[in-house]
Parts: C-alpha cells; structure tokens; sequence
C-alpha cells in the first residue's frame, strides 16, 4: 500500500526527490524509502547528486540508454561512473573528457579518471589531448584507429566524435539531393540530420549544406513539434488539369 503511494506521487510529478518521497510516507528515515521503492522499478538520477527518482514504466531511455526531465539526467545504467563506462567501451573512436560532458551534461573528469586508475577503462593523449577508450585491448585497437581517421579529418568535414568524417565522394551524394529537394524539404532534411548529431548540428549542418544556421534550427523545431503540414507538400506537387478543362480547350 505505501509503495503504491509513491508510485502515485511519481507517476503525478514525473520525477521526485527523497524528502517528497518520505513526506508521503510519513517517515523521516530514508532506508524506510528505499525498502518501498525495491517494491516498485525506479531509477535515481546521474545528475543532481543522485538526488531525483522515476519509475521505469515513465522514463523514456534513448539509444544511449539516456532520458532527462526537466534537467535532470537518468541513465539505464544508474551512476555516472557505470555510465561513463559502458558510454566510453561502446564509443566507435573513444571519447575525450569535453566529448563524454557533452553527450551526459554533467562533469566527467572526476568518474573518468577513476575509470582509468581502476583499470576499467583506458587513456591515451592523442592529437594533443588525452581519450579514452575501452579496456579490452582488440576493442581498443579499433578504436584508436577509428580515432585517428577522425583527428585527420578538416575541421570543415568533422561532424562530432561518433563521426569519422564525411568522405568526399558521400558529401557530393549529400549535396545532389538536397539540390533536388525545394526550399522546405531541405530545412527539414537538414533539422532531421542536425537532429543525429546532436551538440553542434545545426552549424555542422549548416556549414556542410551551405544553409544559414538558423535554417536548419527552424527545421529541426519544426520537426519536434511535428509542425509538418503534409496537405502543402502535395499541392506544391500541382494538381491535375479538370477533365472539363481539357474538353472545352
């Protein structure tokens, strides 16, 4: 019964922190928390100390295993040091400290080199700064080479650490069919590919199709908003003449 109040009160606010949560139990022990919410799937955030909490069935986990609510983080790996982890042995070229803190919003530097002191992970300073990657010595090996394909790609063409880079050949397909794509279906091409690459892909958009920045903004609002108006596309198509029209001319 108390734990099905919590689910109440999480299920209302979304996410919780512990003094609500023993407010609605009437405690002011935490463990006696803890015991309820064992009952119930939950999670507490990676963010914010570890403050917040949210149930399962309500968080809505990315391909990274991420979900945030009103800024604050959870993560289906729980903490932030098994996060940073899991985040830096998957990586296809490793993750410098900036990379990972843009990807998790919080700071990393802290759980990364504790990562890297445990063996858990592995560092190395390459193109002047140091990344991490996994600790498994294959794993890594394809990961450093990946690394390096990235760090020798102009900075016009690097589109983000999970990038390599956009080889010329694929930037001259890119830019083909945008050319046969009107002024609309570009700005949401653009916004669904800005959308991808996450921190900074408005302006790596922008710079690689040749658009404004503000452009591939209004797209990729456009498309979160689902502010796509389907009837318009098809009467830019044009209609059809009338078969009256065409009897009388």
């Amino acid at each position: 019964m108390e734990a099905e109040r919590l689910r109440t009160l999480l299920r209302t606010q979304t996410i919780a922190t512990m003094p609500e949560l023993k407010a609605v139990l009437g405690t002011d022990v935490d463990v006696t928390v803890f015991r309820k919410l064992r009952e119930l799937a939950y999670h507490s955030s990676y963010s914010h100390r570890g403050q917040y909490y949210t149930l399962d069935e309500t968080a809505r986990f990315d391909a990274r295993g991420l979900w945030s609510y009103r800024s604050v983080w959870f993560s289906t790996h729980e903490t932030l040091l098994r996060t940073a982890e899991v985040l830096v042995t998957d990586a296809e070229a490793g993750y410098a400290t900036d990379e990972l803190e843009h990807v998790l919003h919080v700071g990393v530097k802290d759980p990364l080199r504790t990562l890297a002191c445990d063996g858990r992970i592995v560092r190395e300073k390459m193109a002047g700064r140091f990344v991490h990657f996994a600790a498994d010595d294959a794993w890594r090996k394809e990961q450093v080479r990946a690394r390096r394909v990235w760090d020798m790609a102009p900075a016009d063409r690097a589109l983000g650490a999970t990038v390599r880079g956009v080889p010329d050949e694929l930037k001259a397909a890119i830019m083909l069919f945008c050319s046969l794509l009107d002024e609309r279906q570009r700005r949401l091409y653009a916004g669904l590919e800005s959308l991808k690459l996450g921190h900074g892909g408005d302006r790596r958009m922008a710079d690689l199709l040749g658009l404004d920045a503000g452009t591939v903004a209004k797209g990729r609002r456009q498309l979160l908003a689902r502010d796509v108006a389907l009837d318009r596309v098809r009467q830019a198509r044009g209609r059809r003449t009338p078969l009256e029209t065409k009897r009388r001319t």
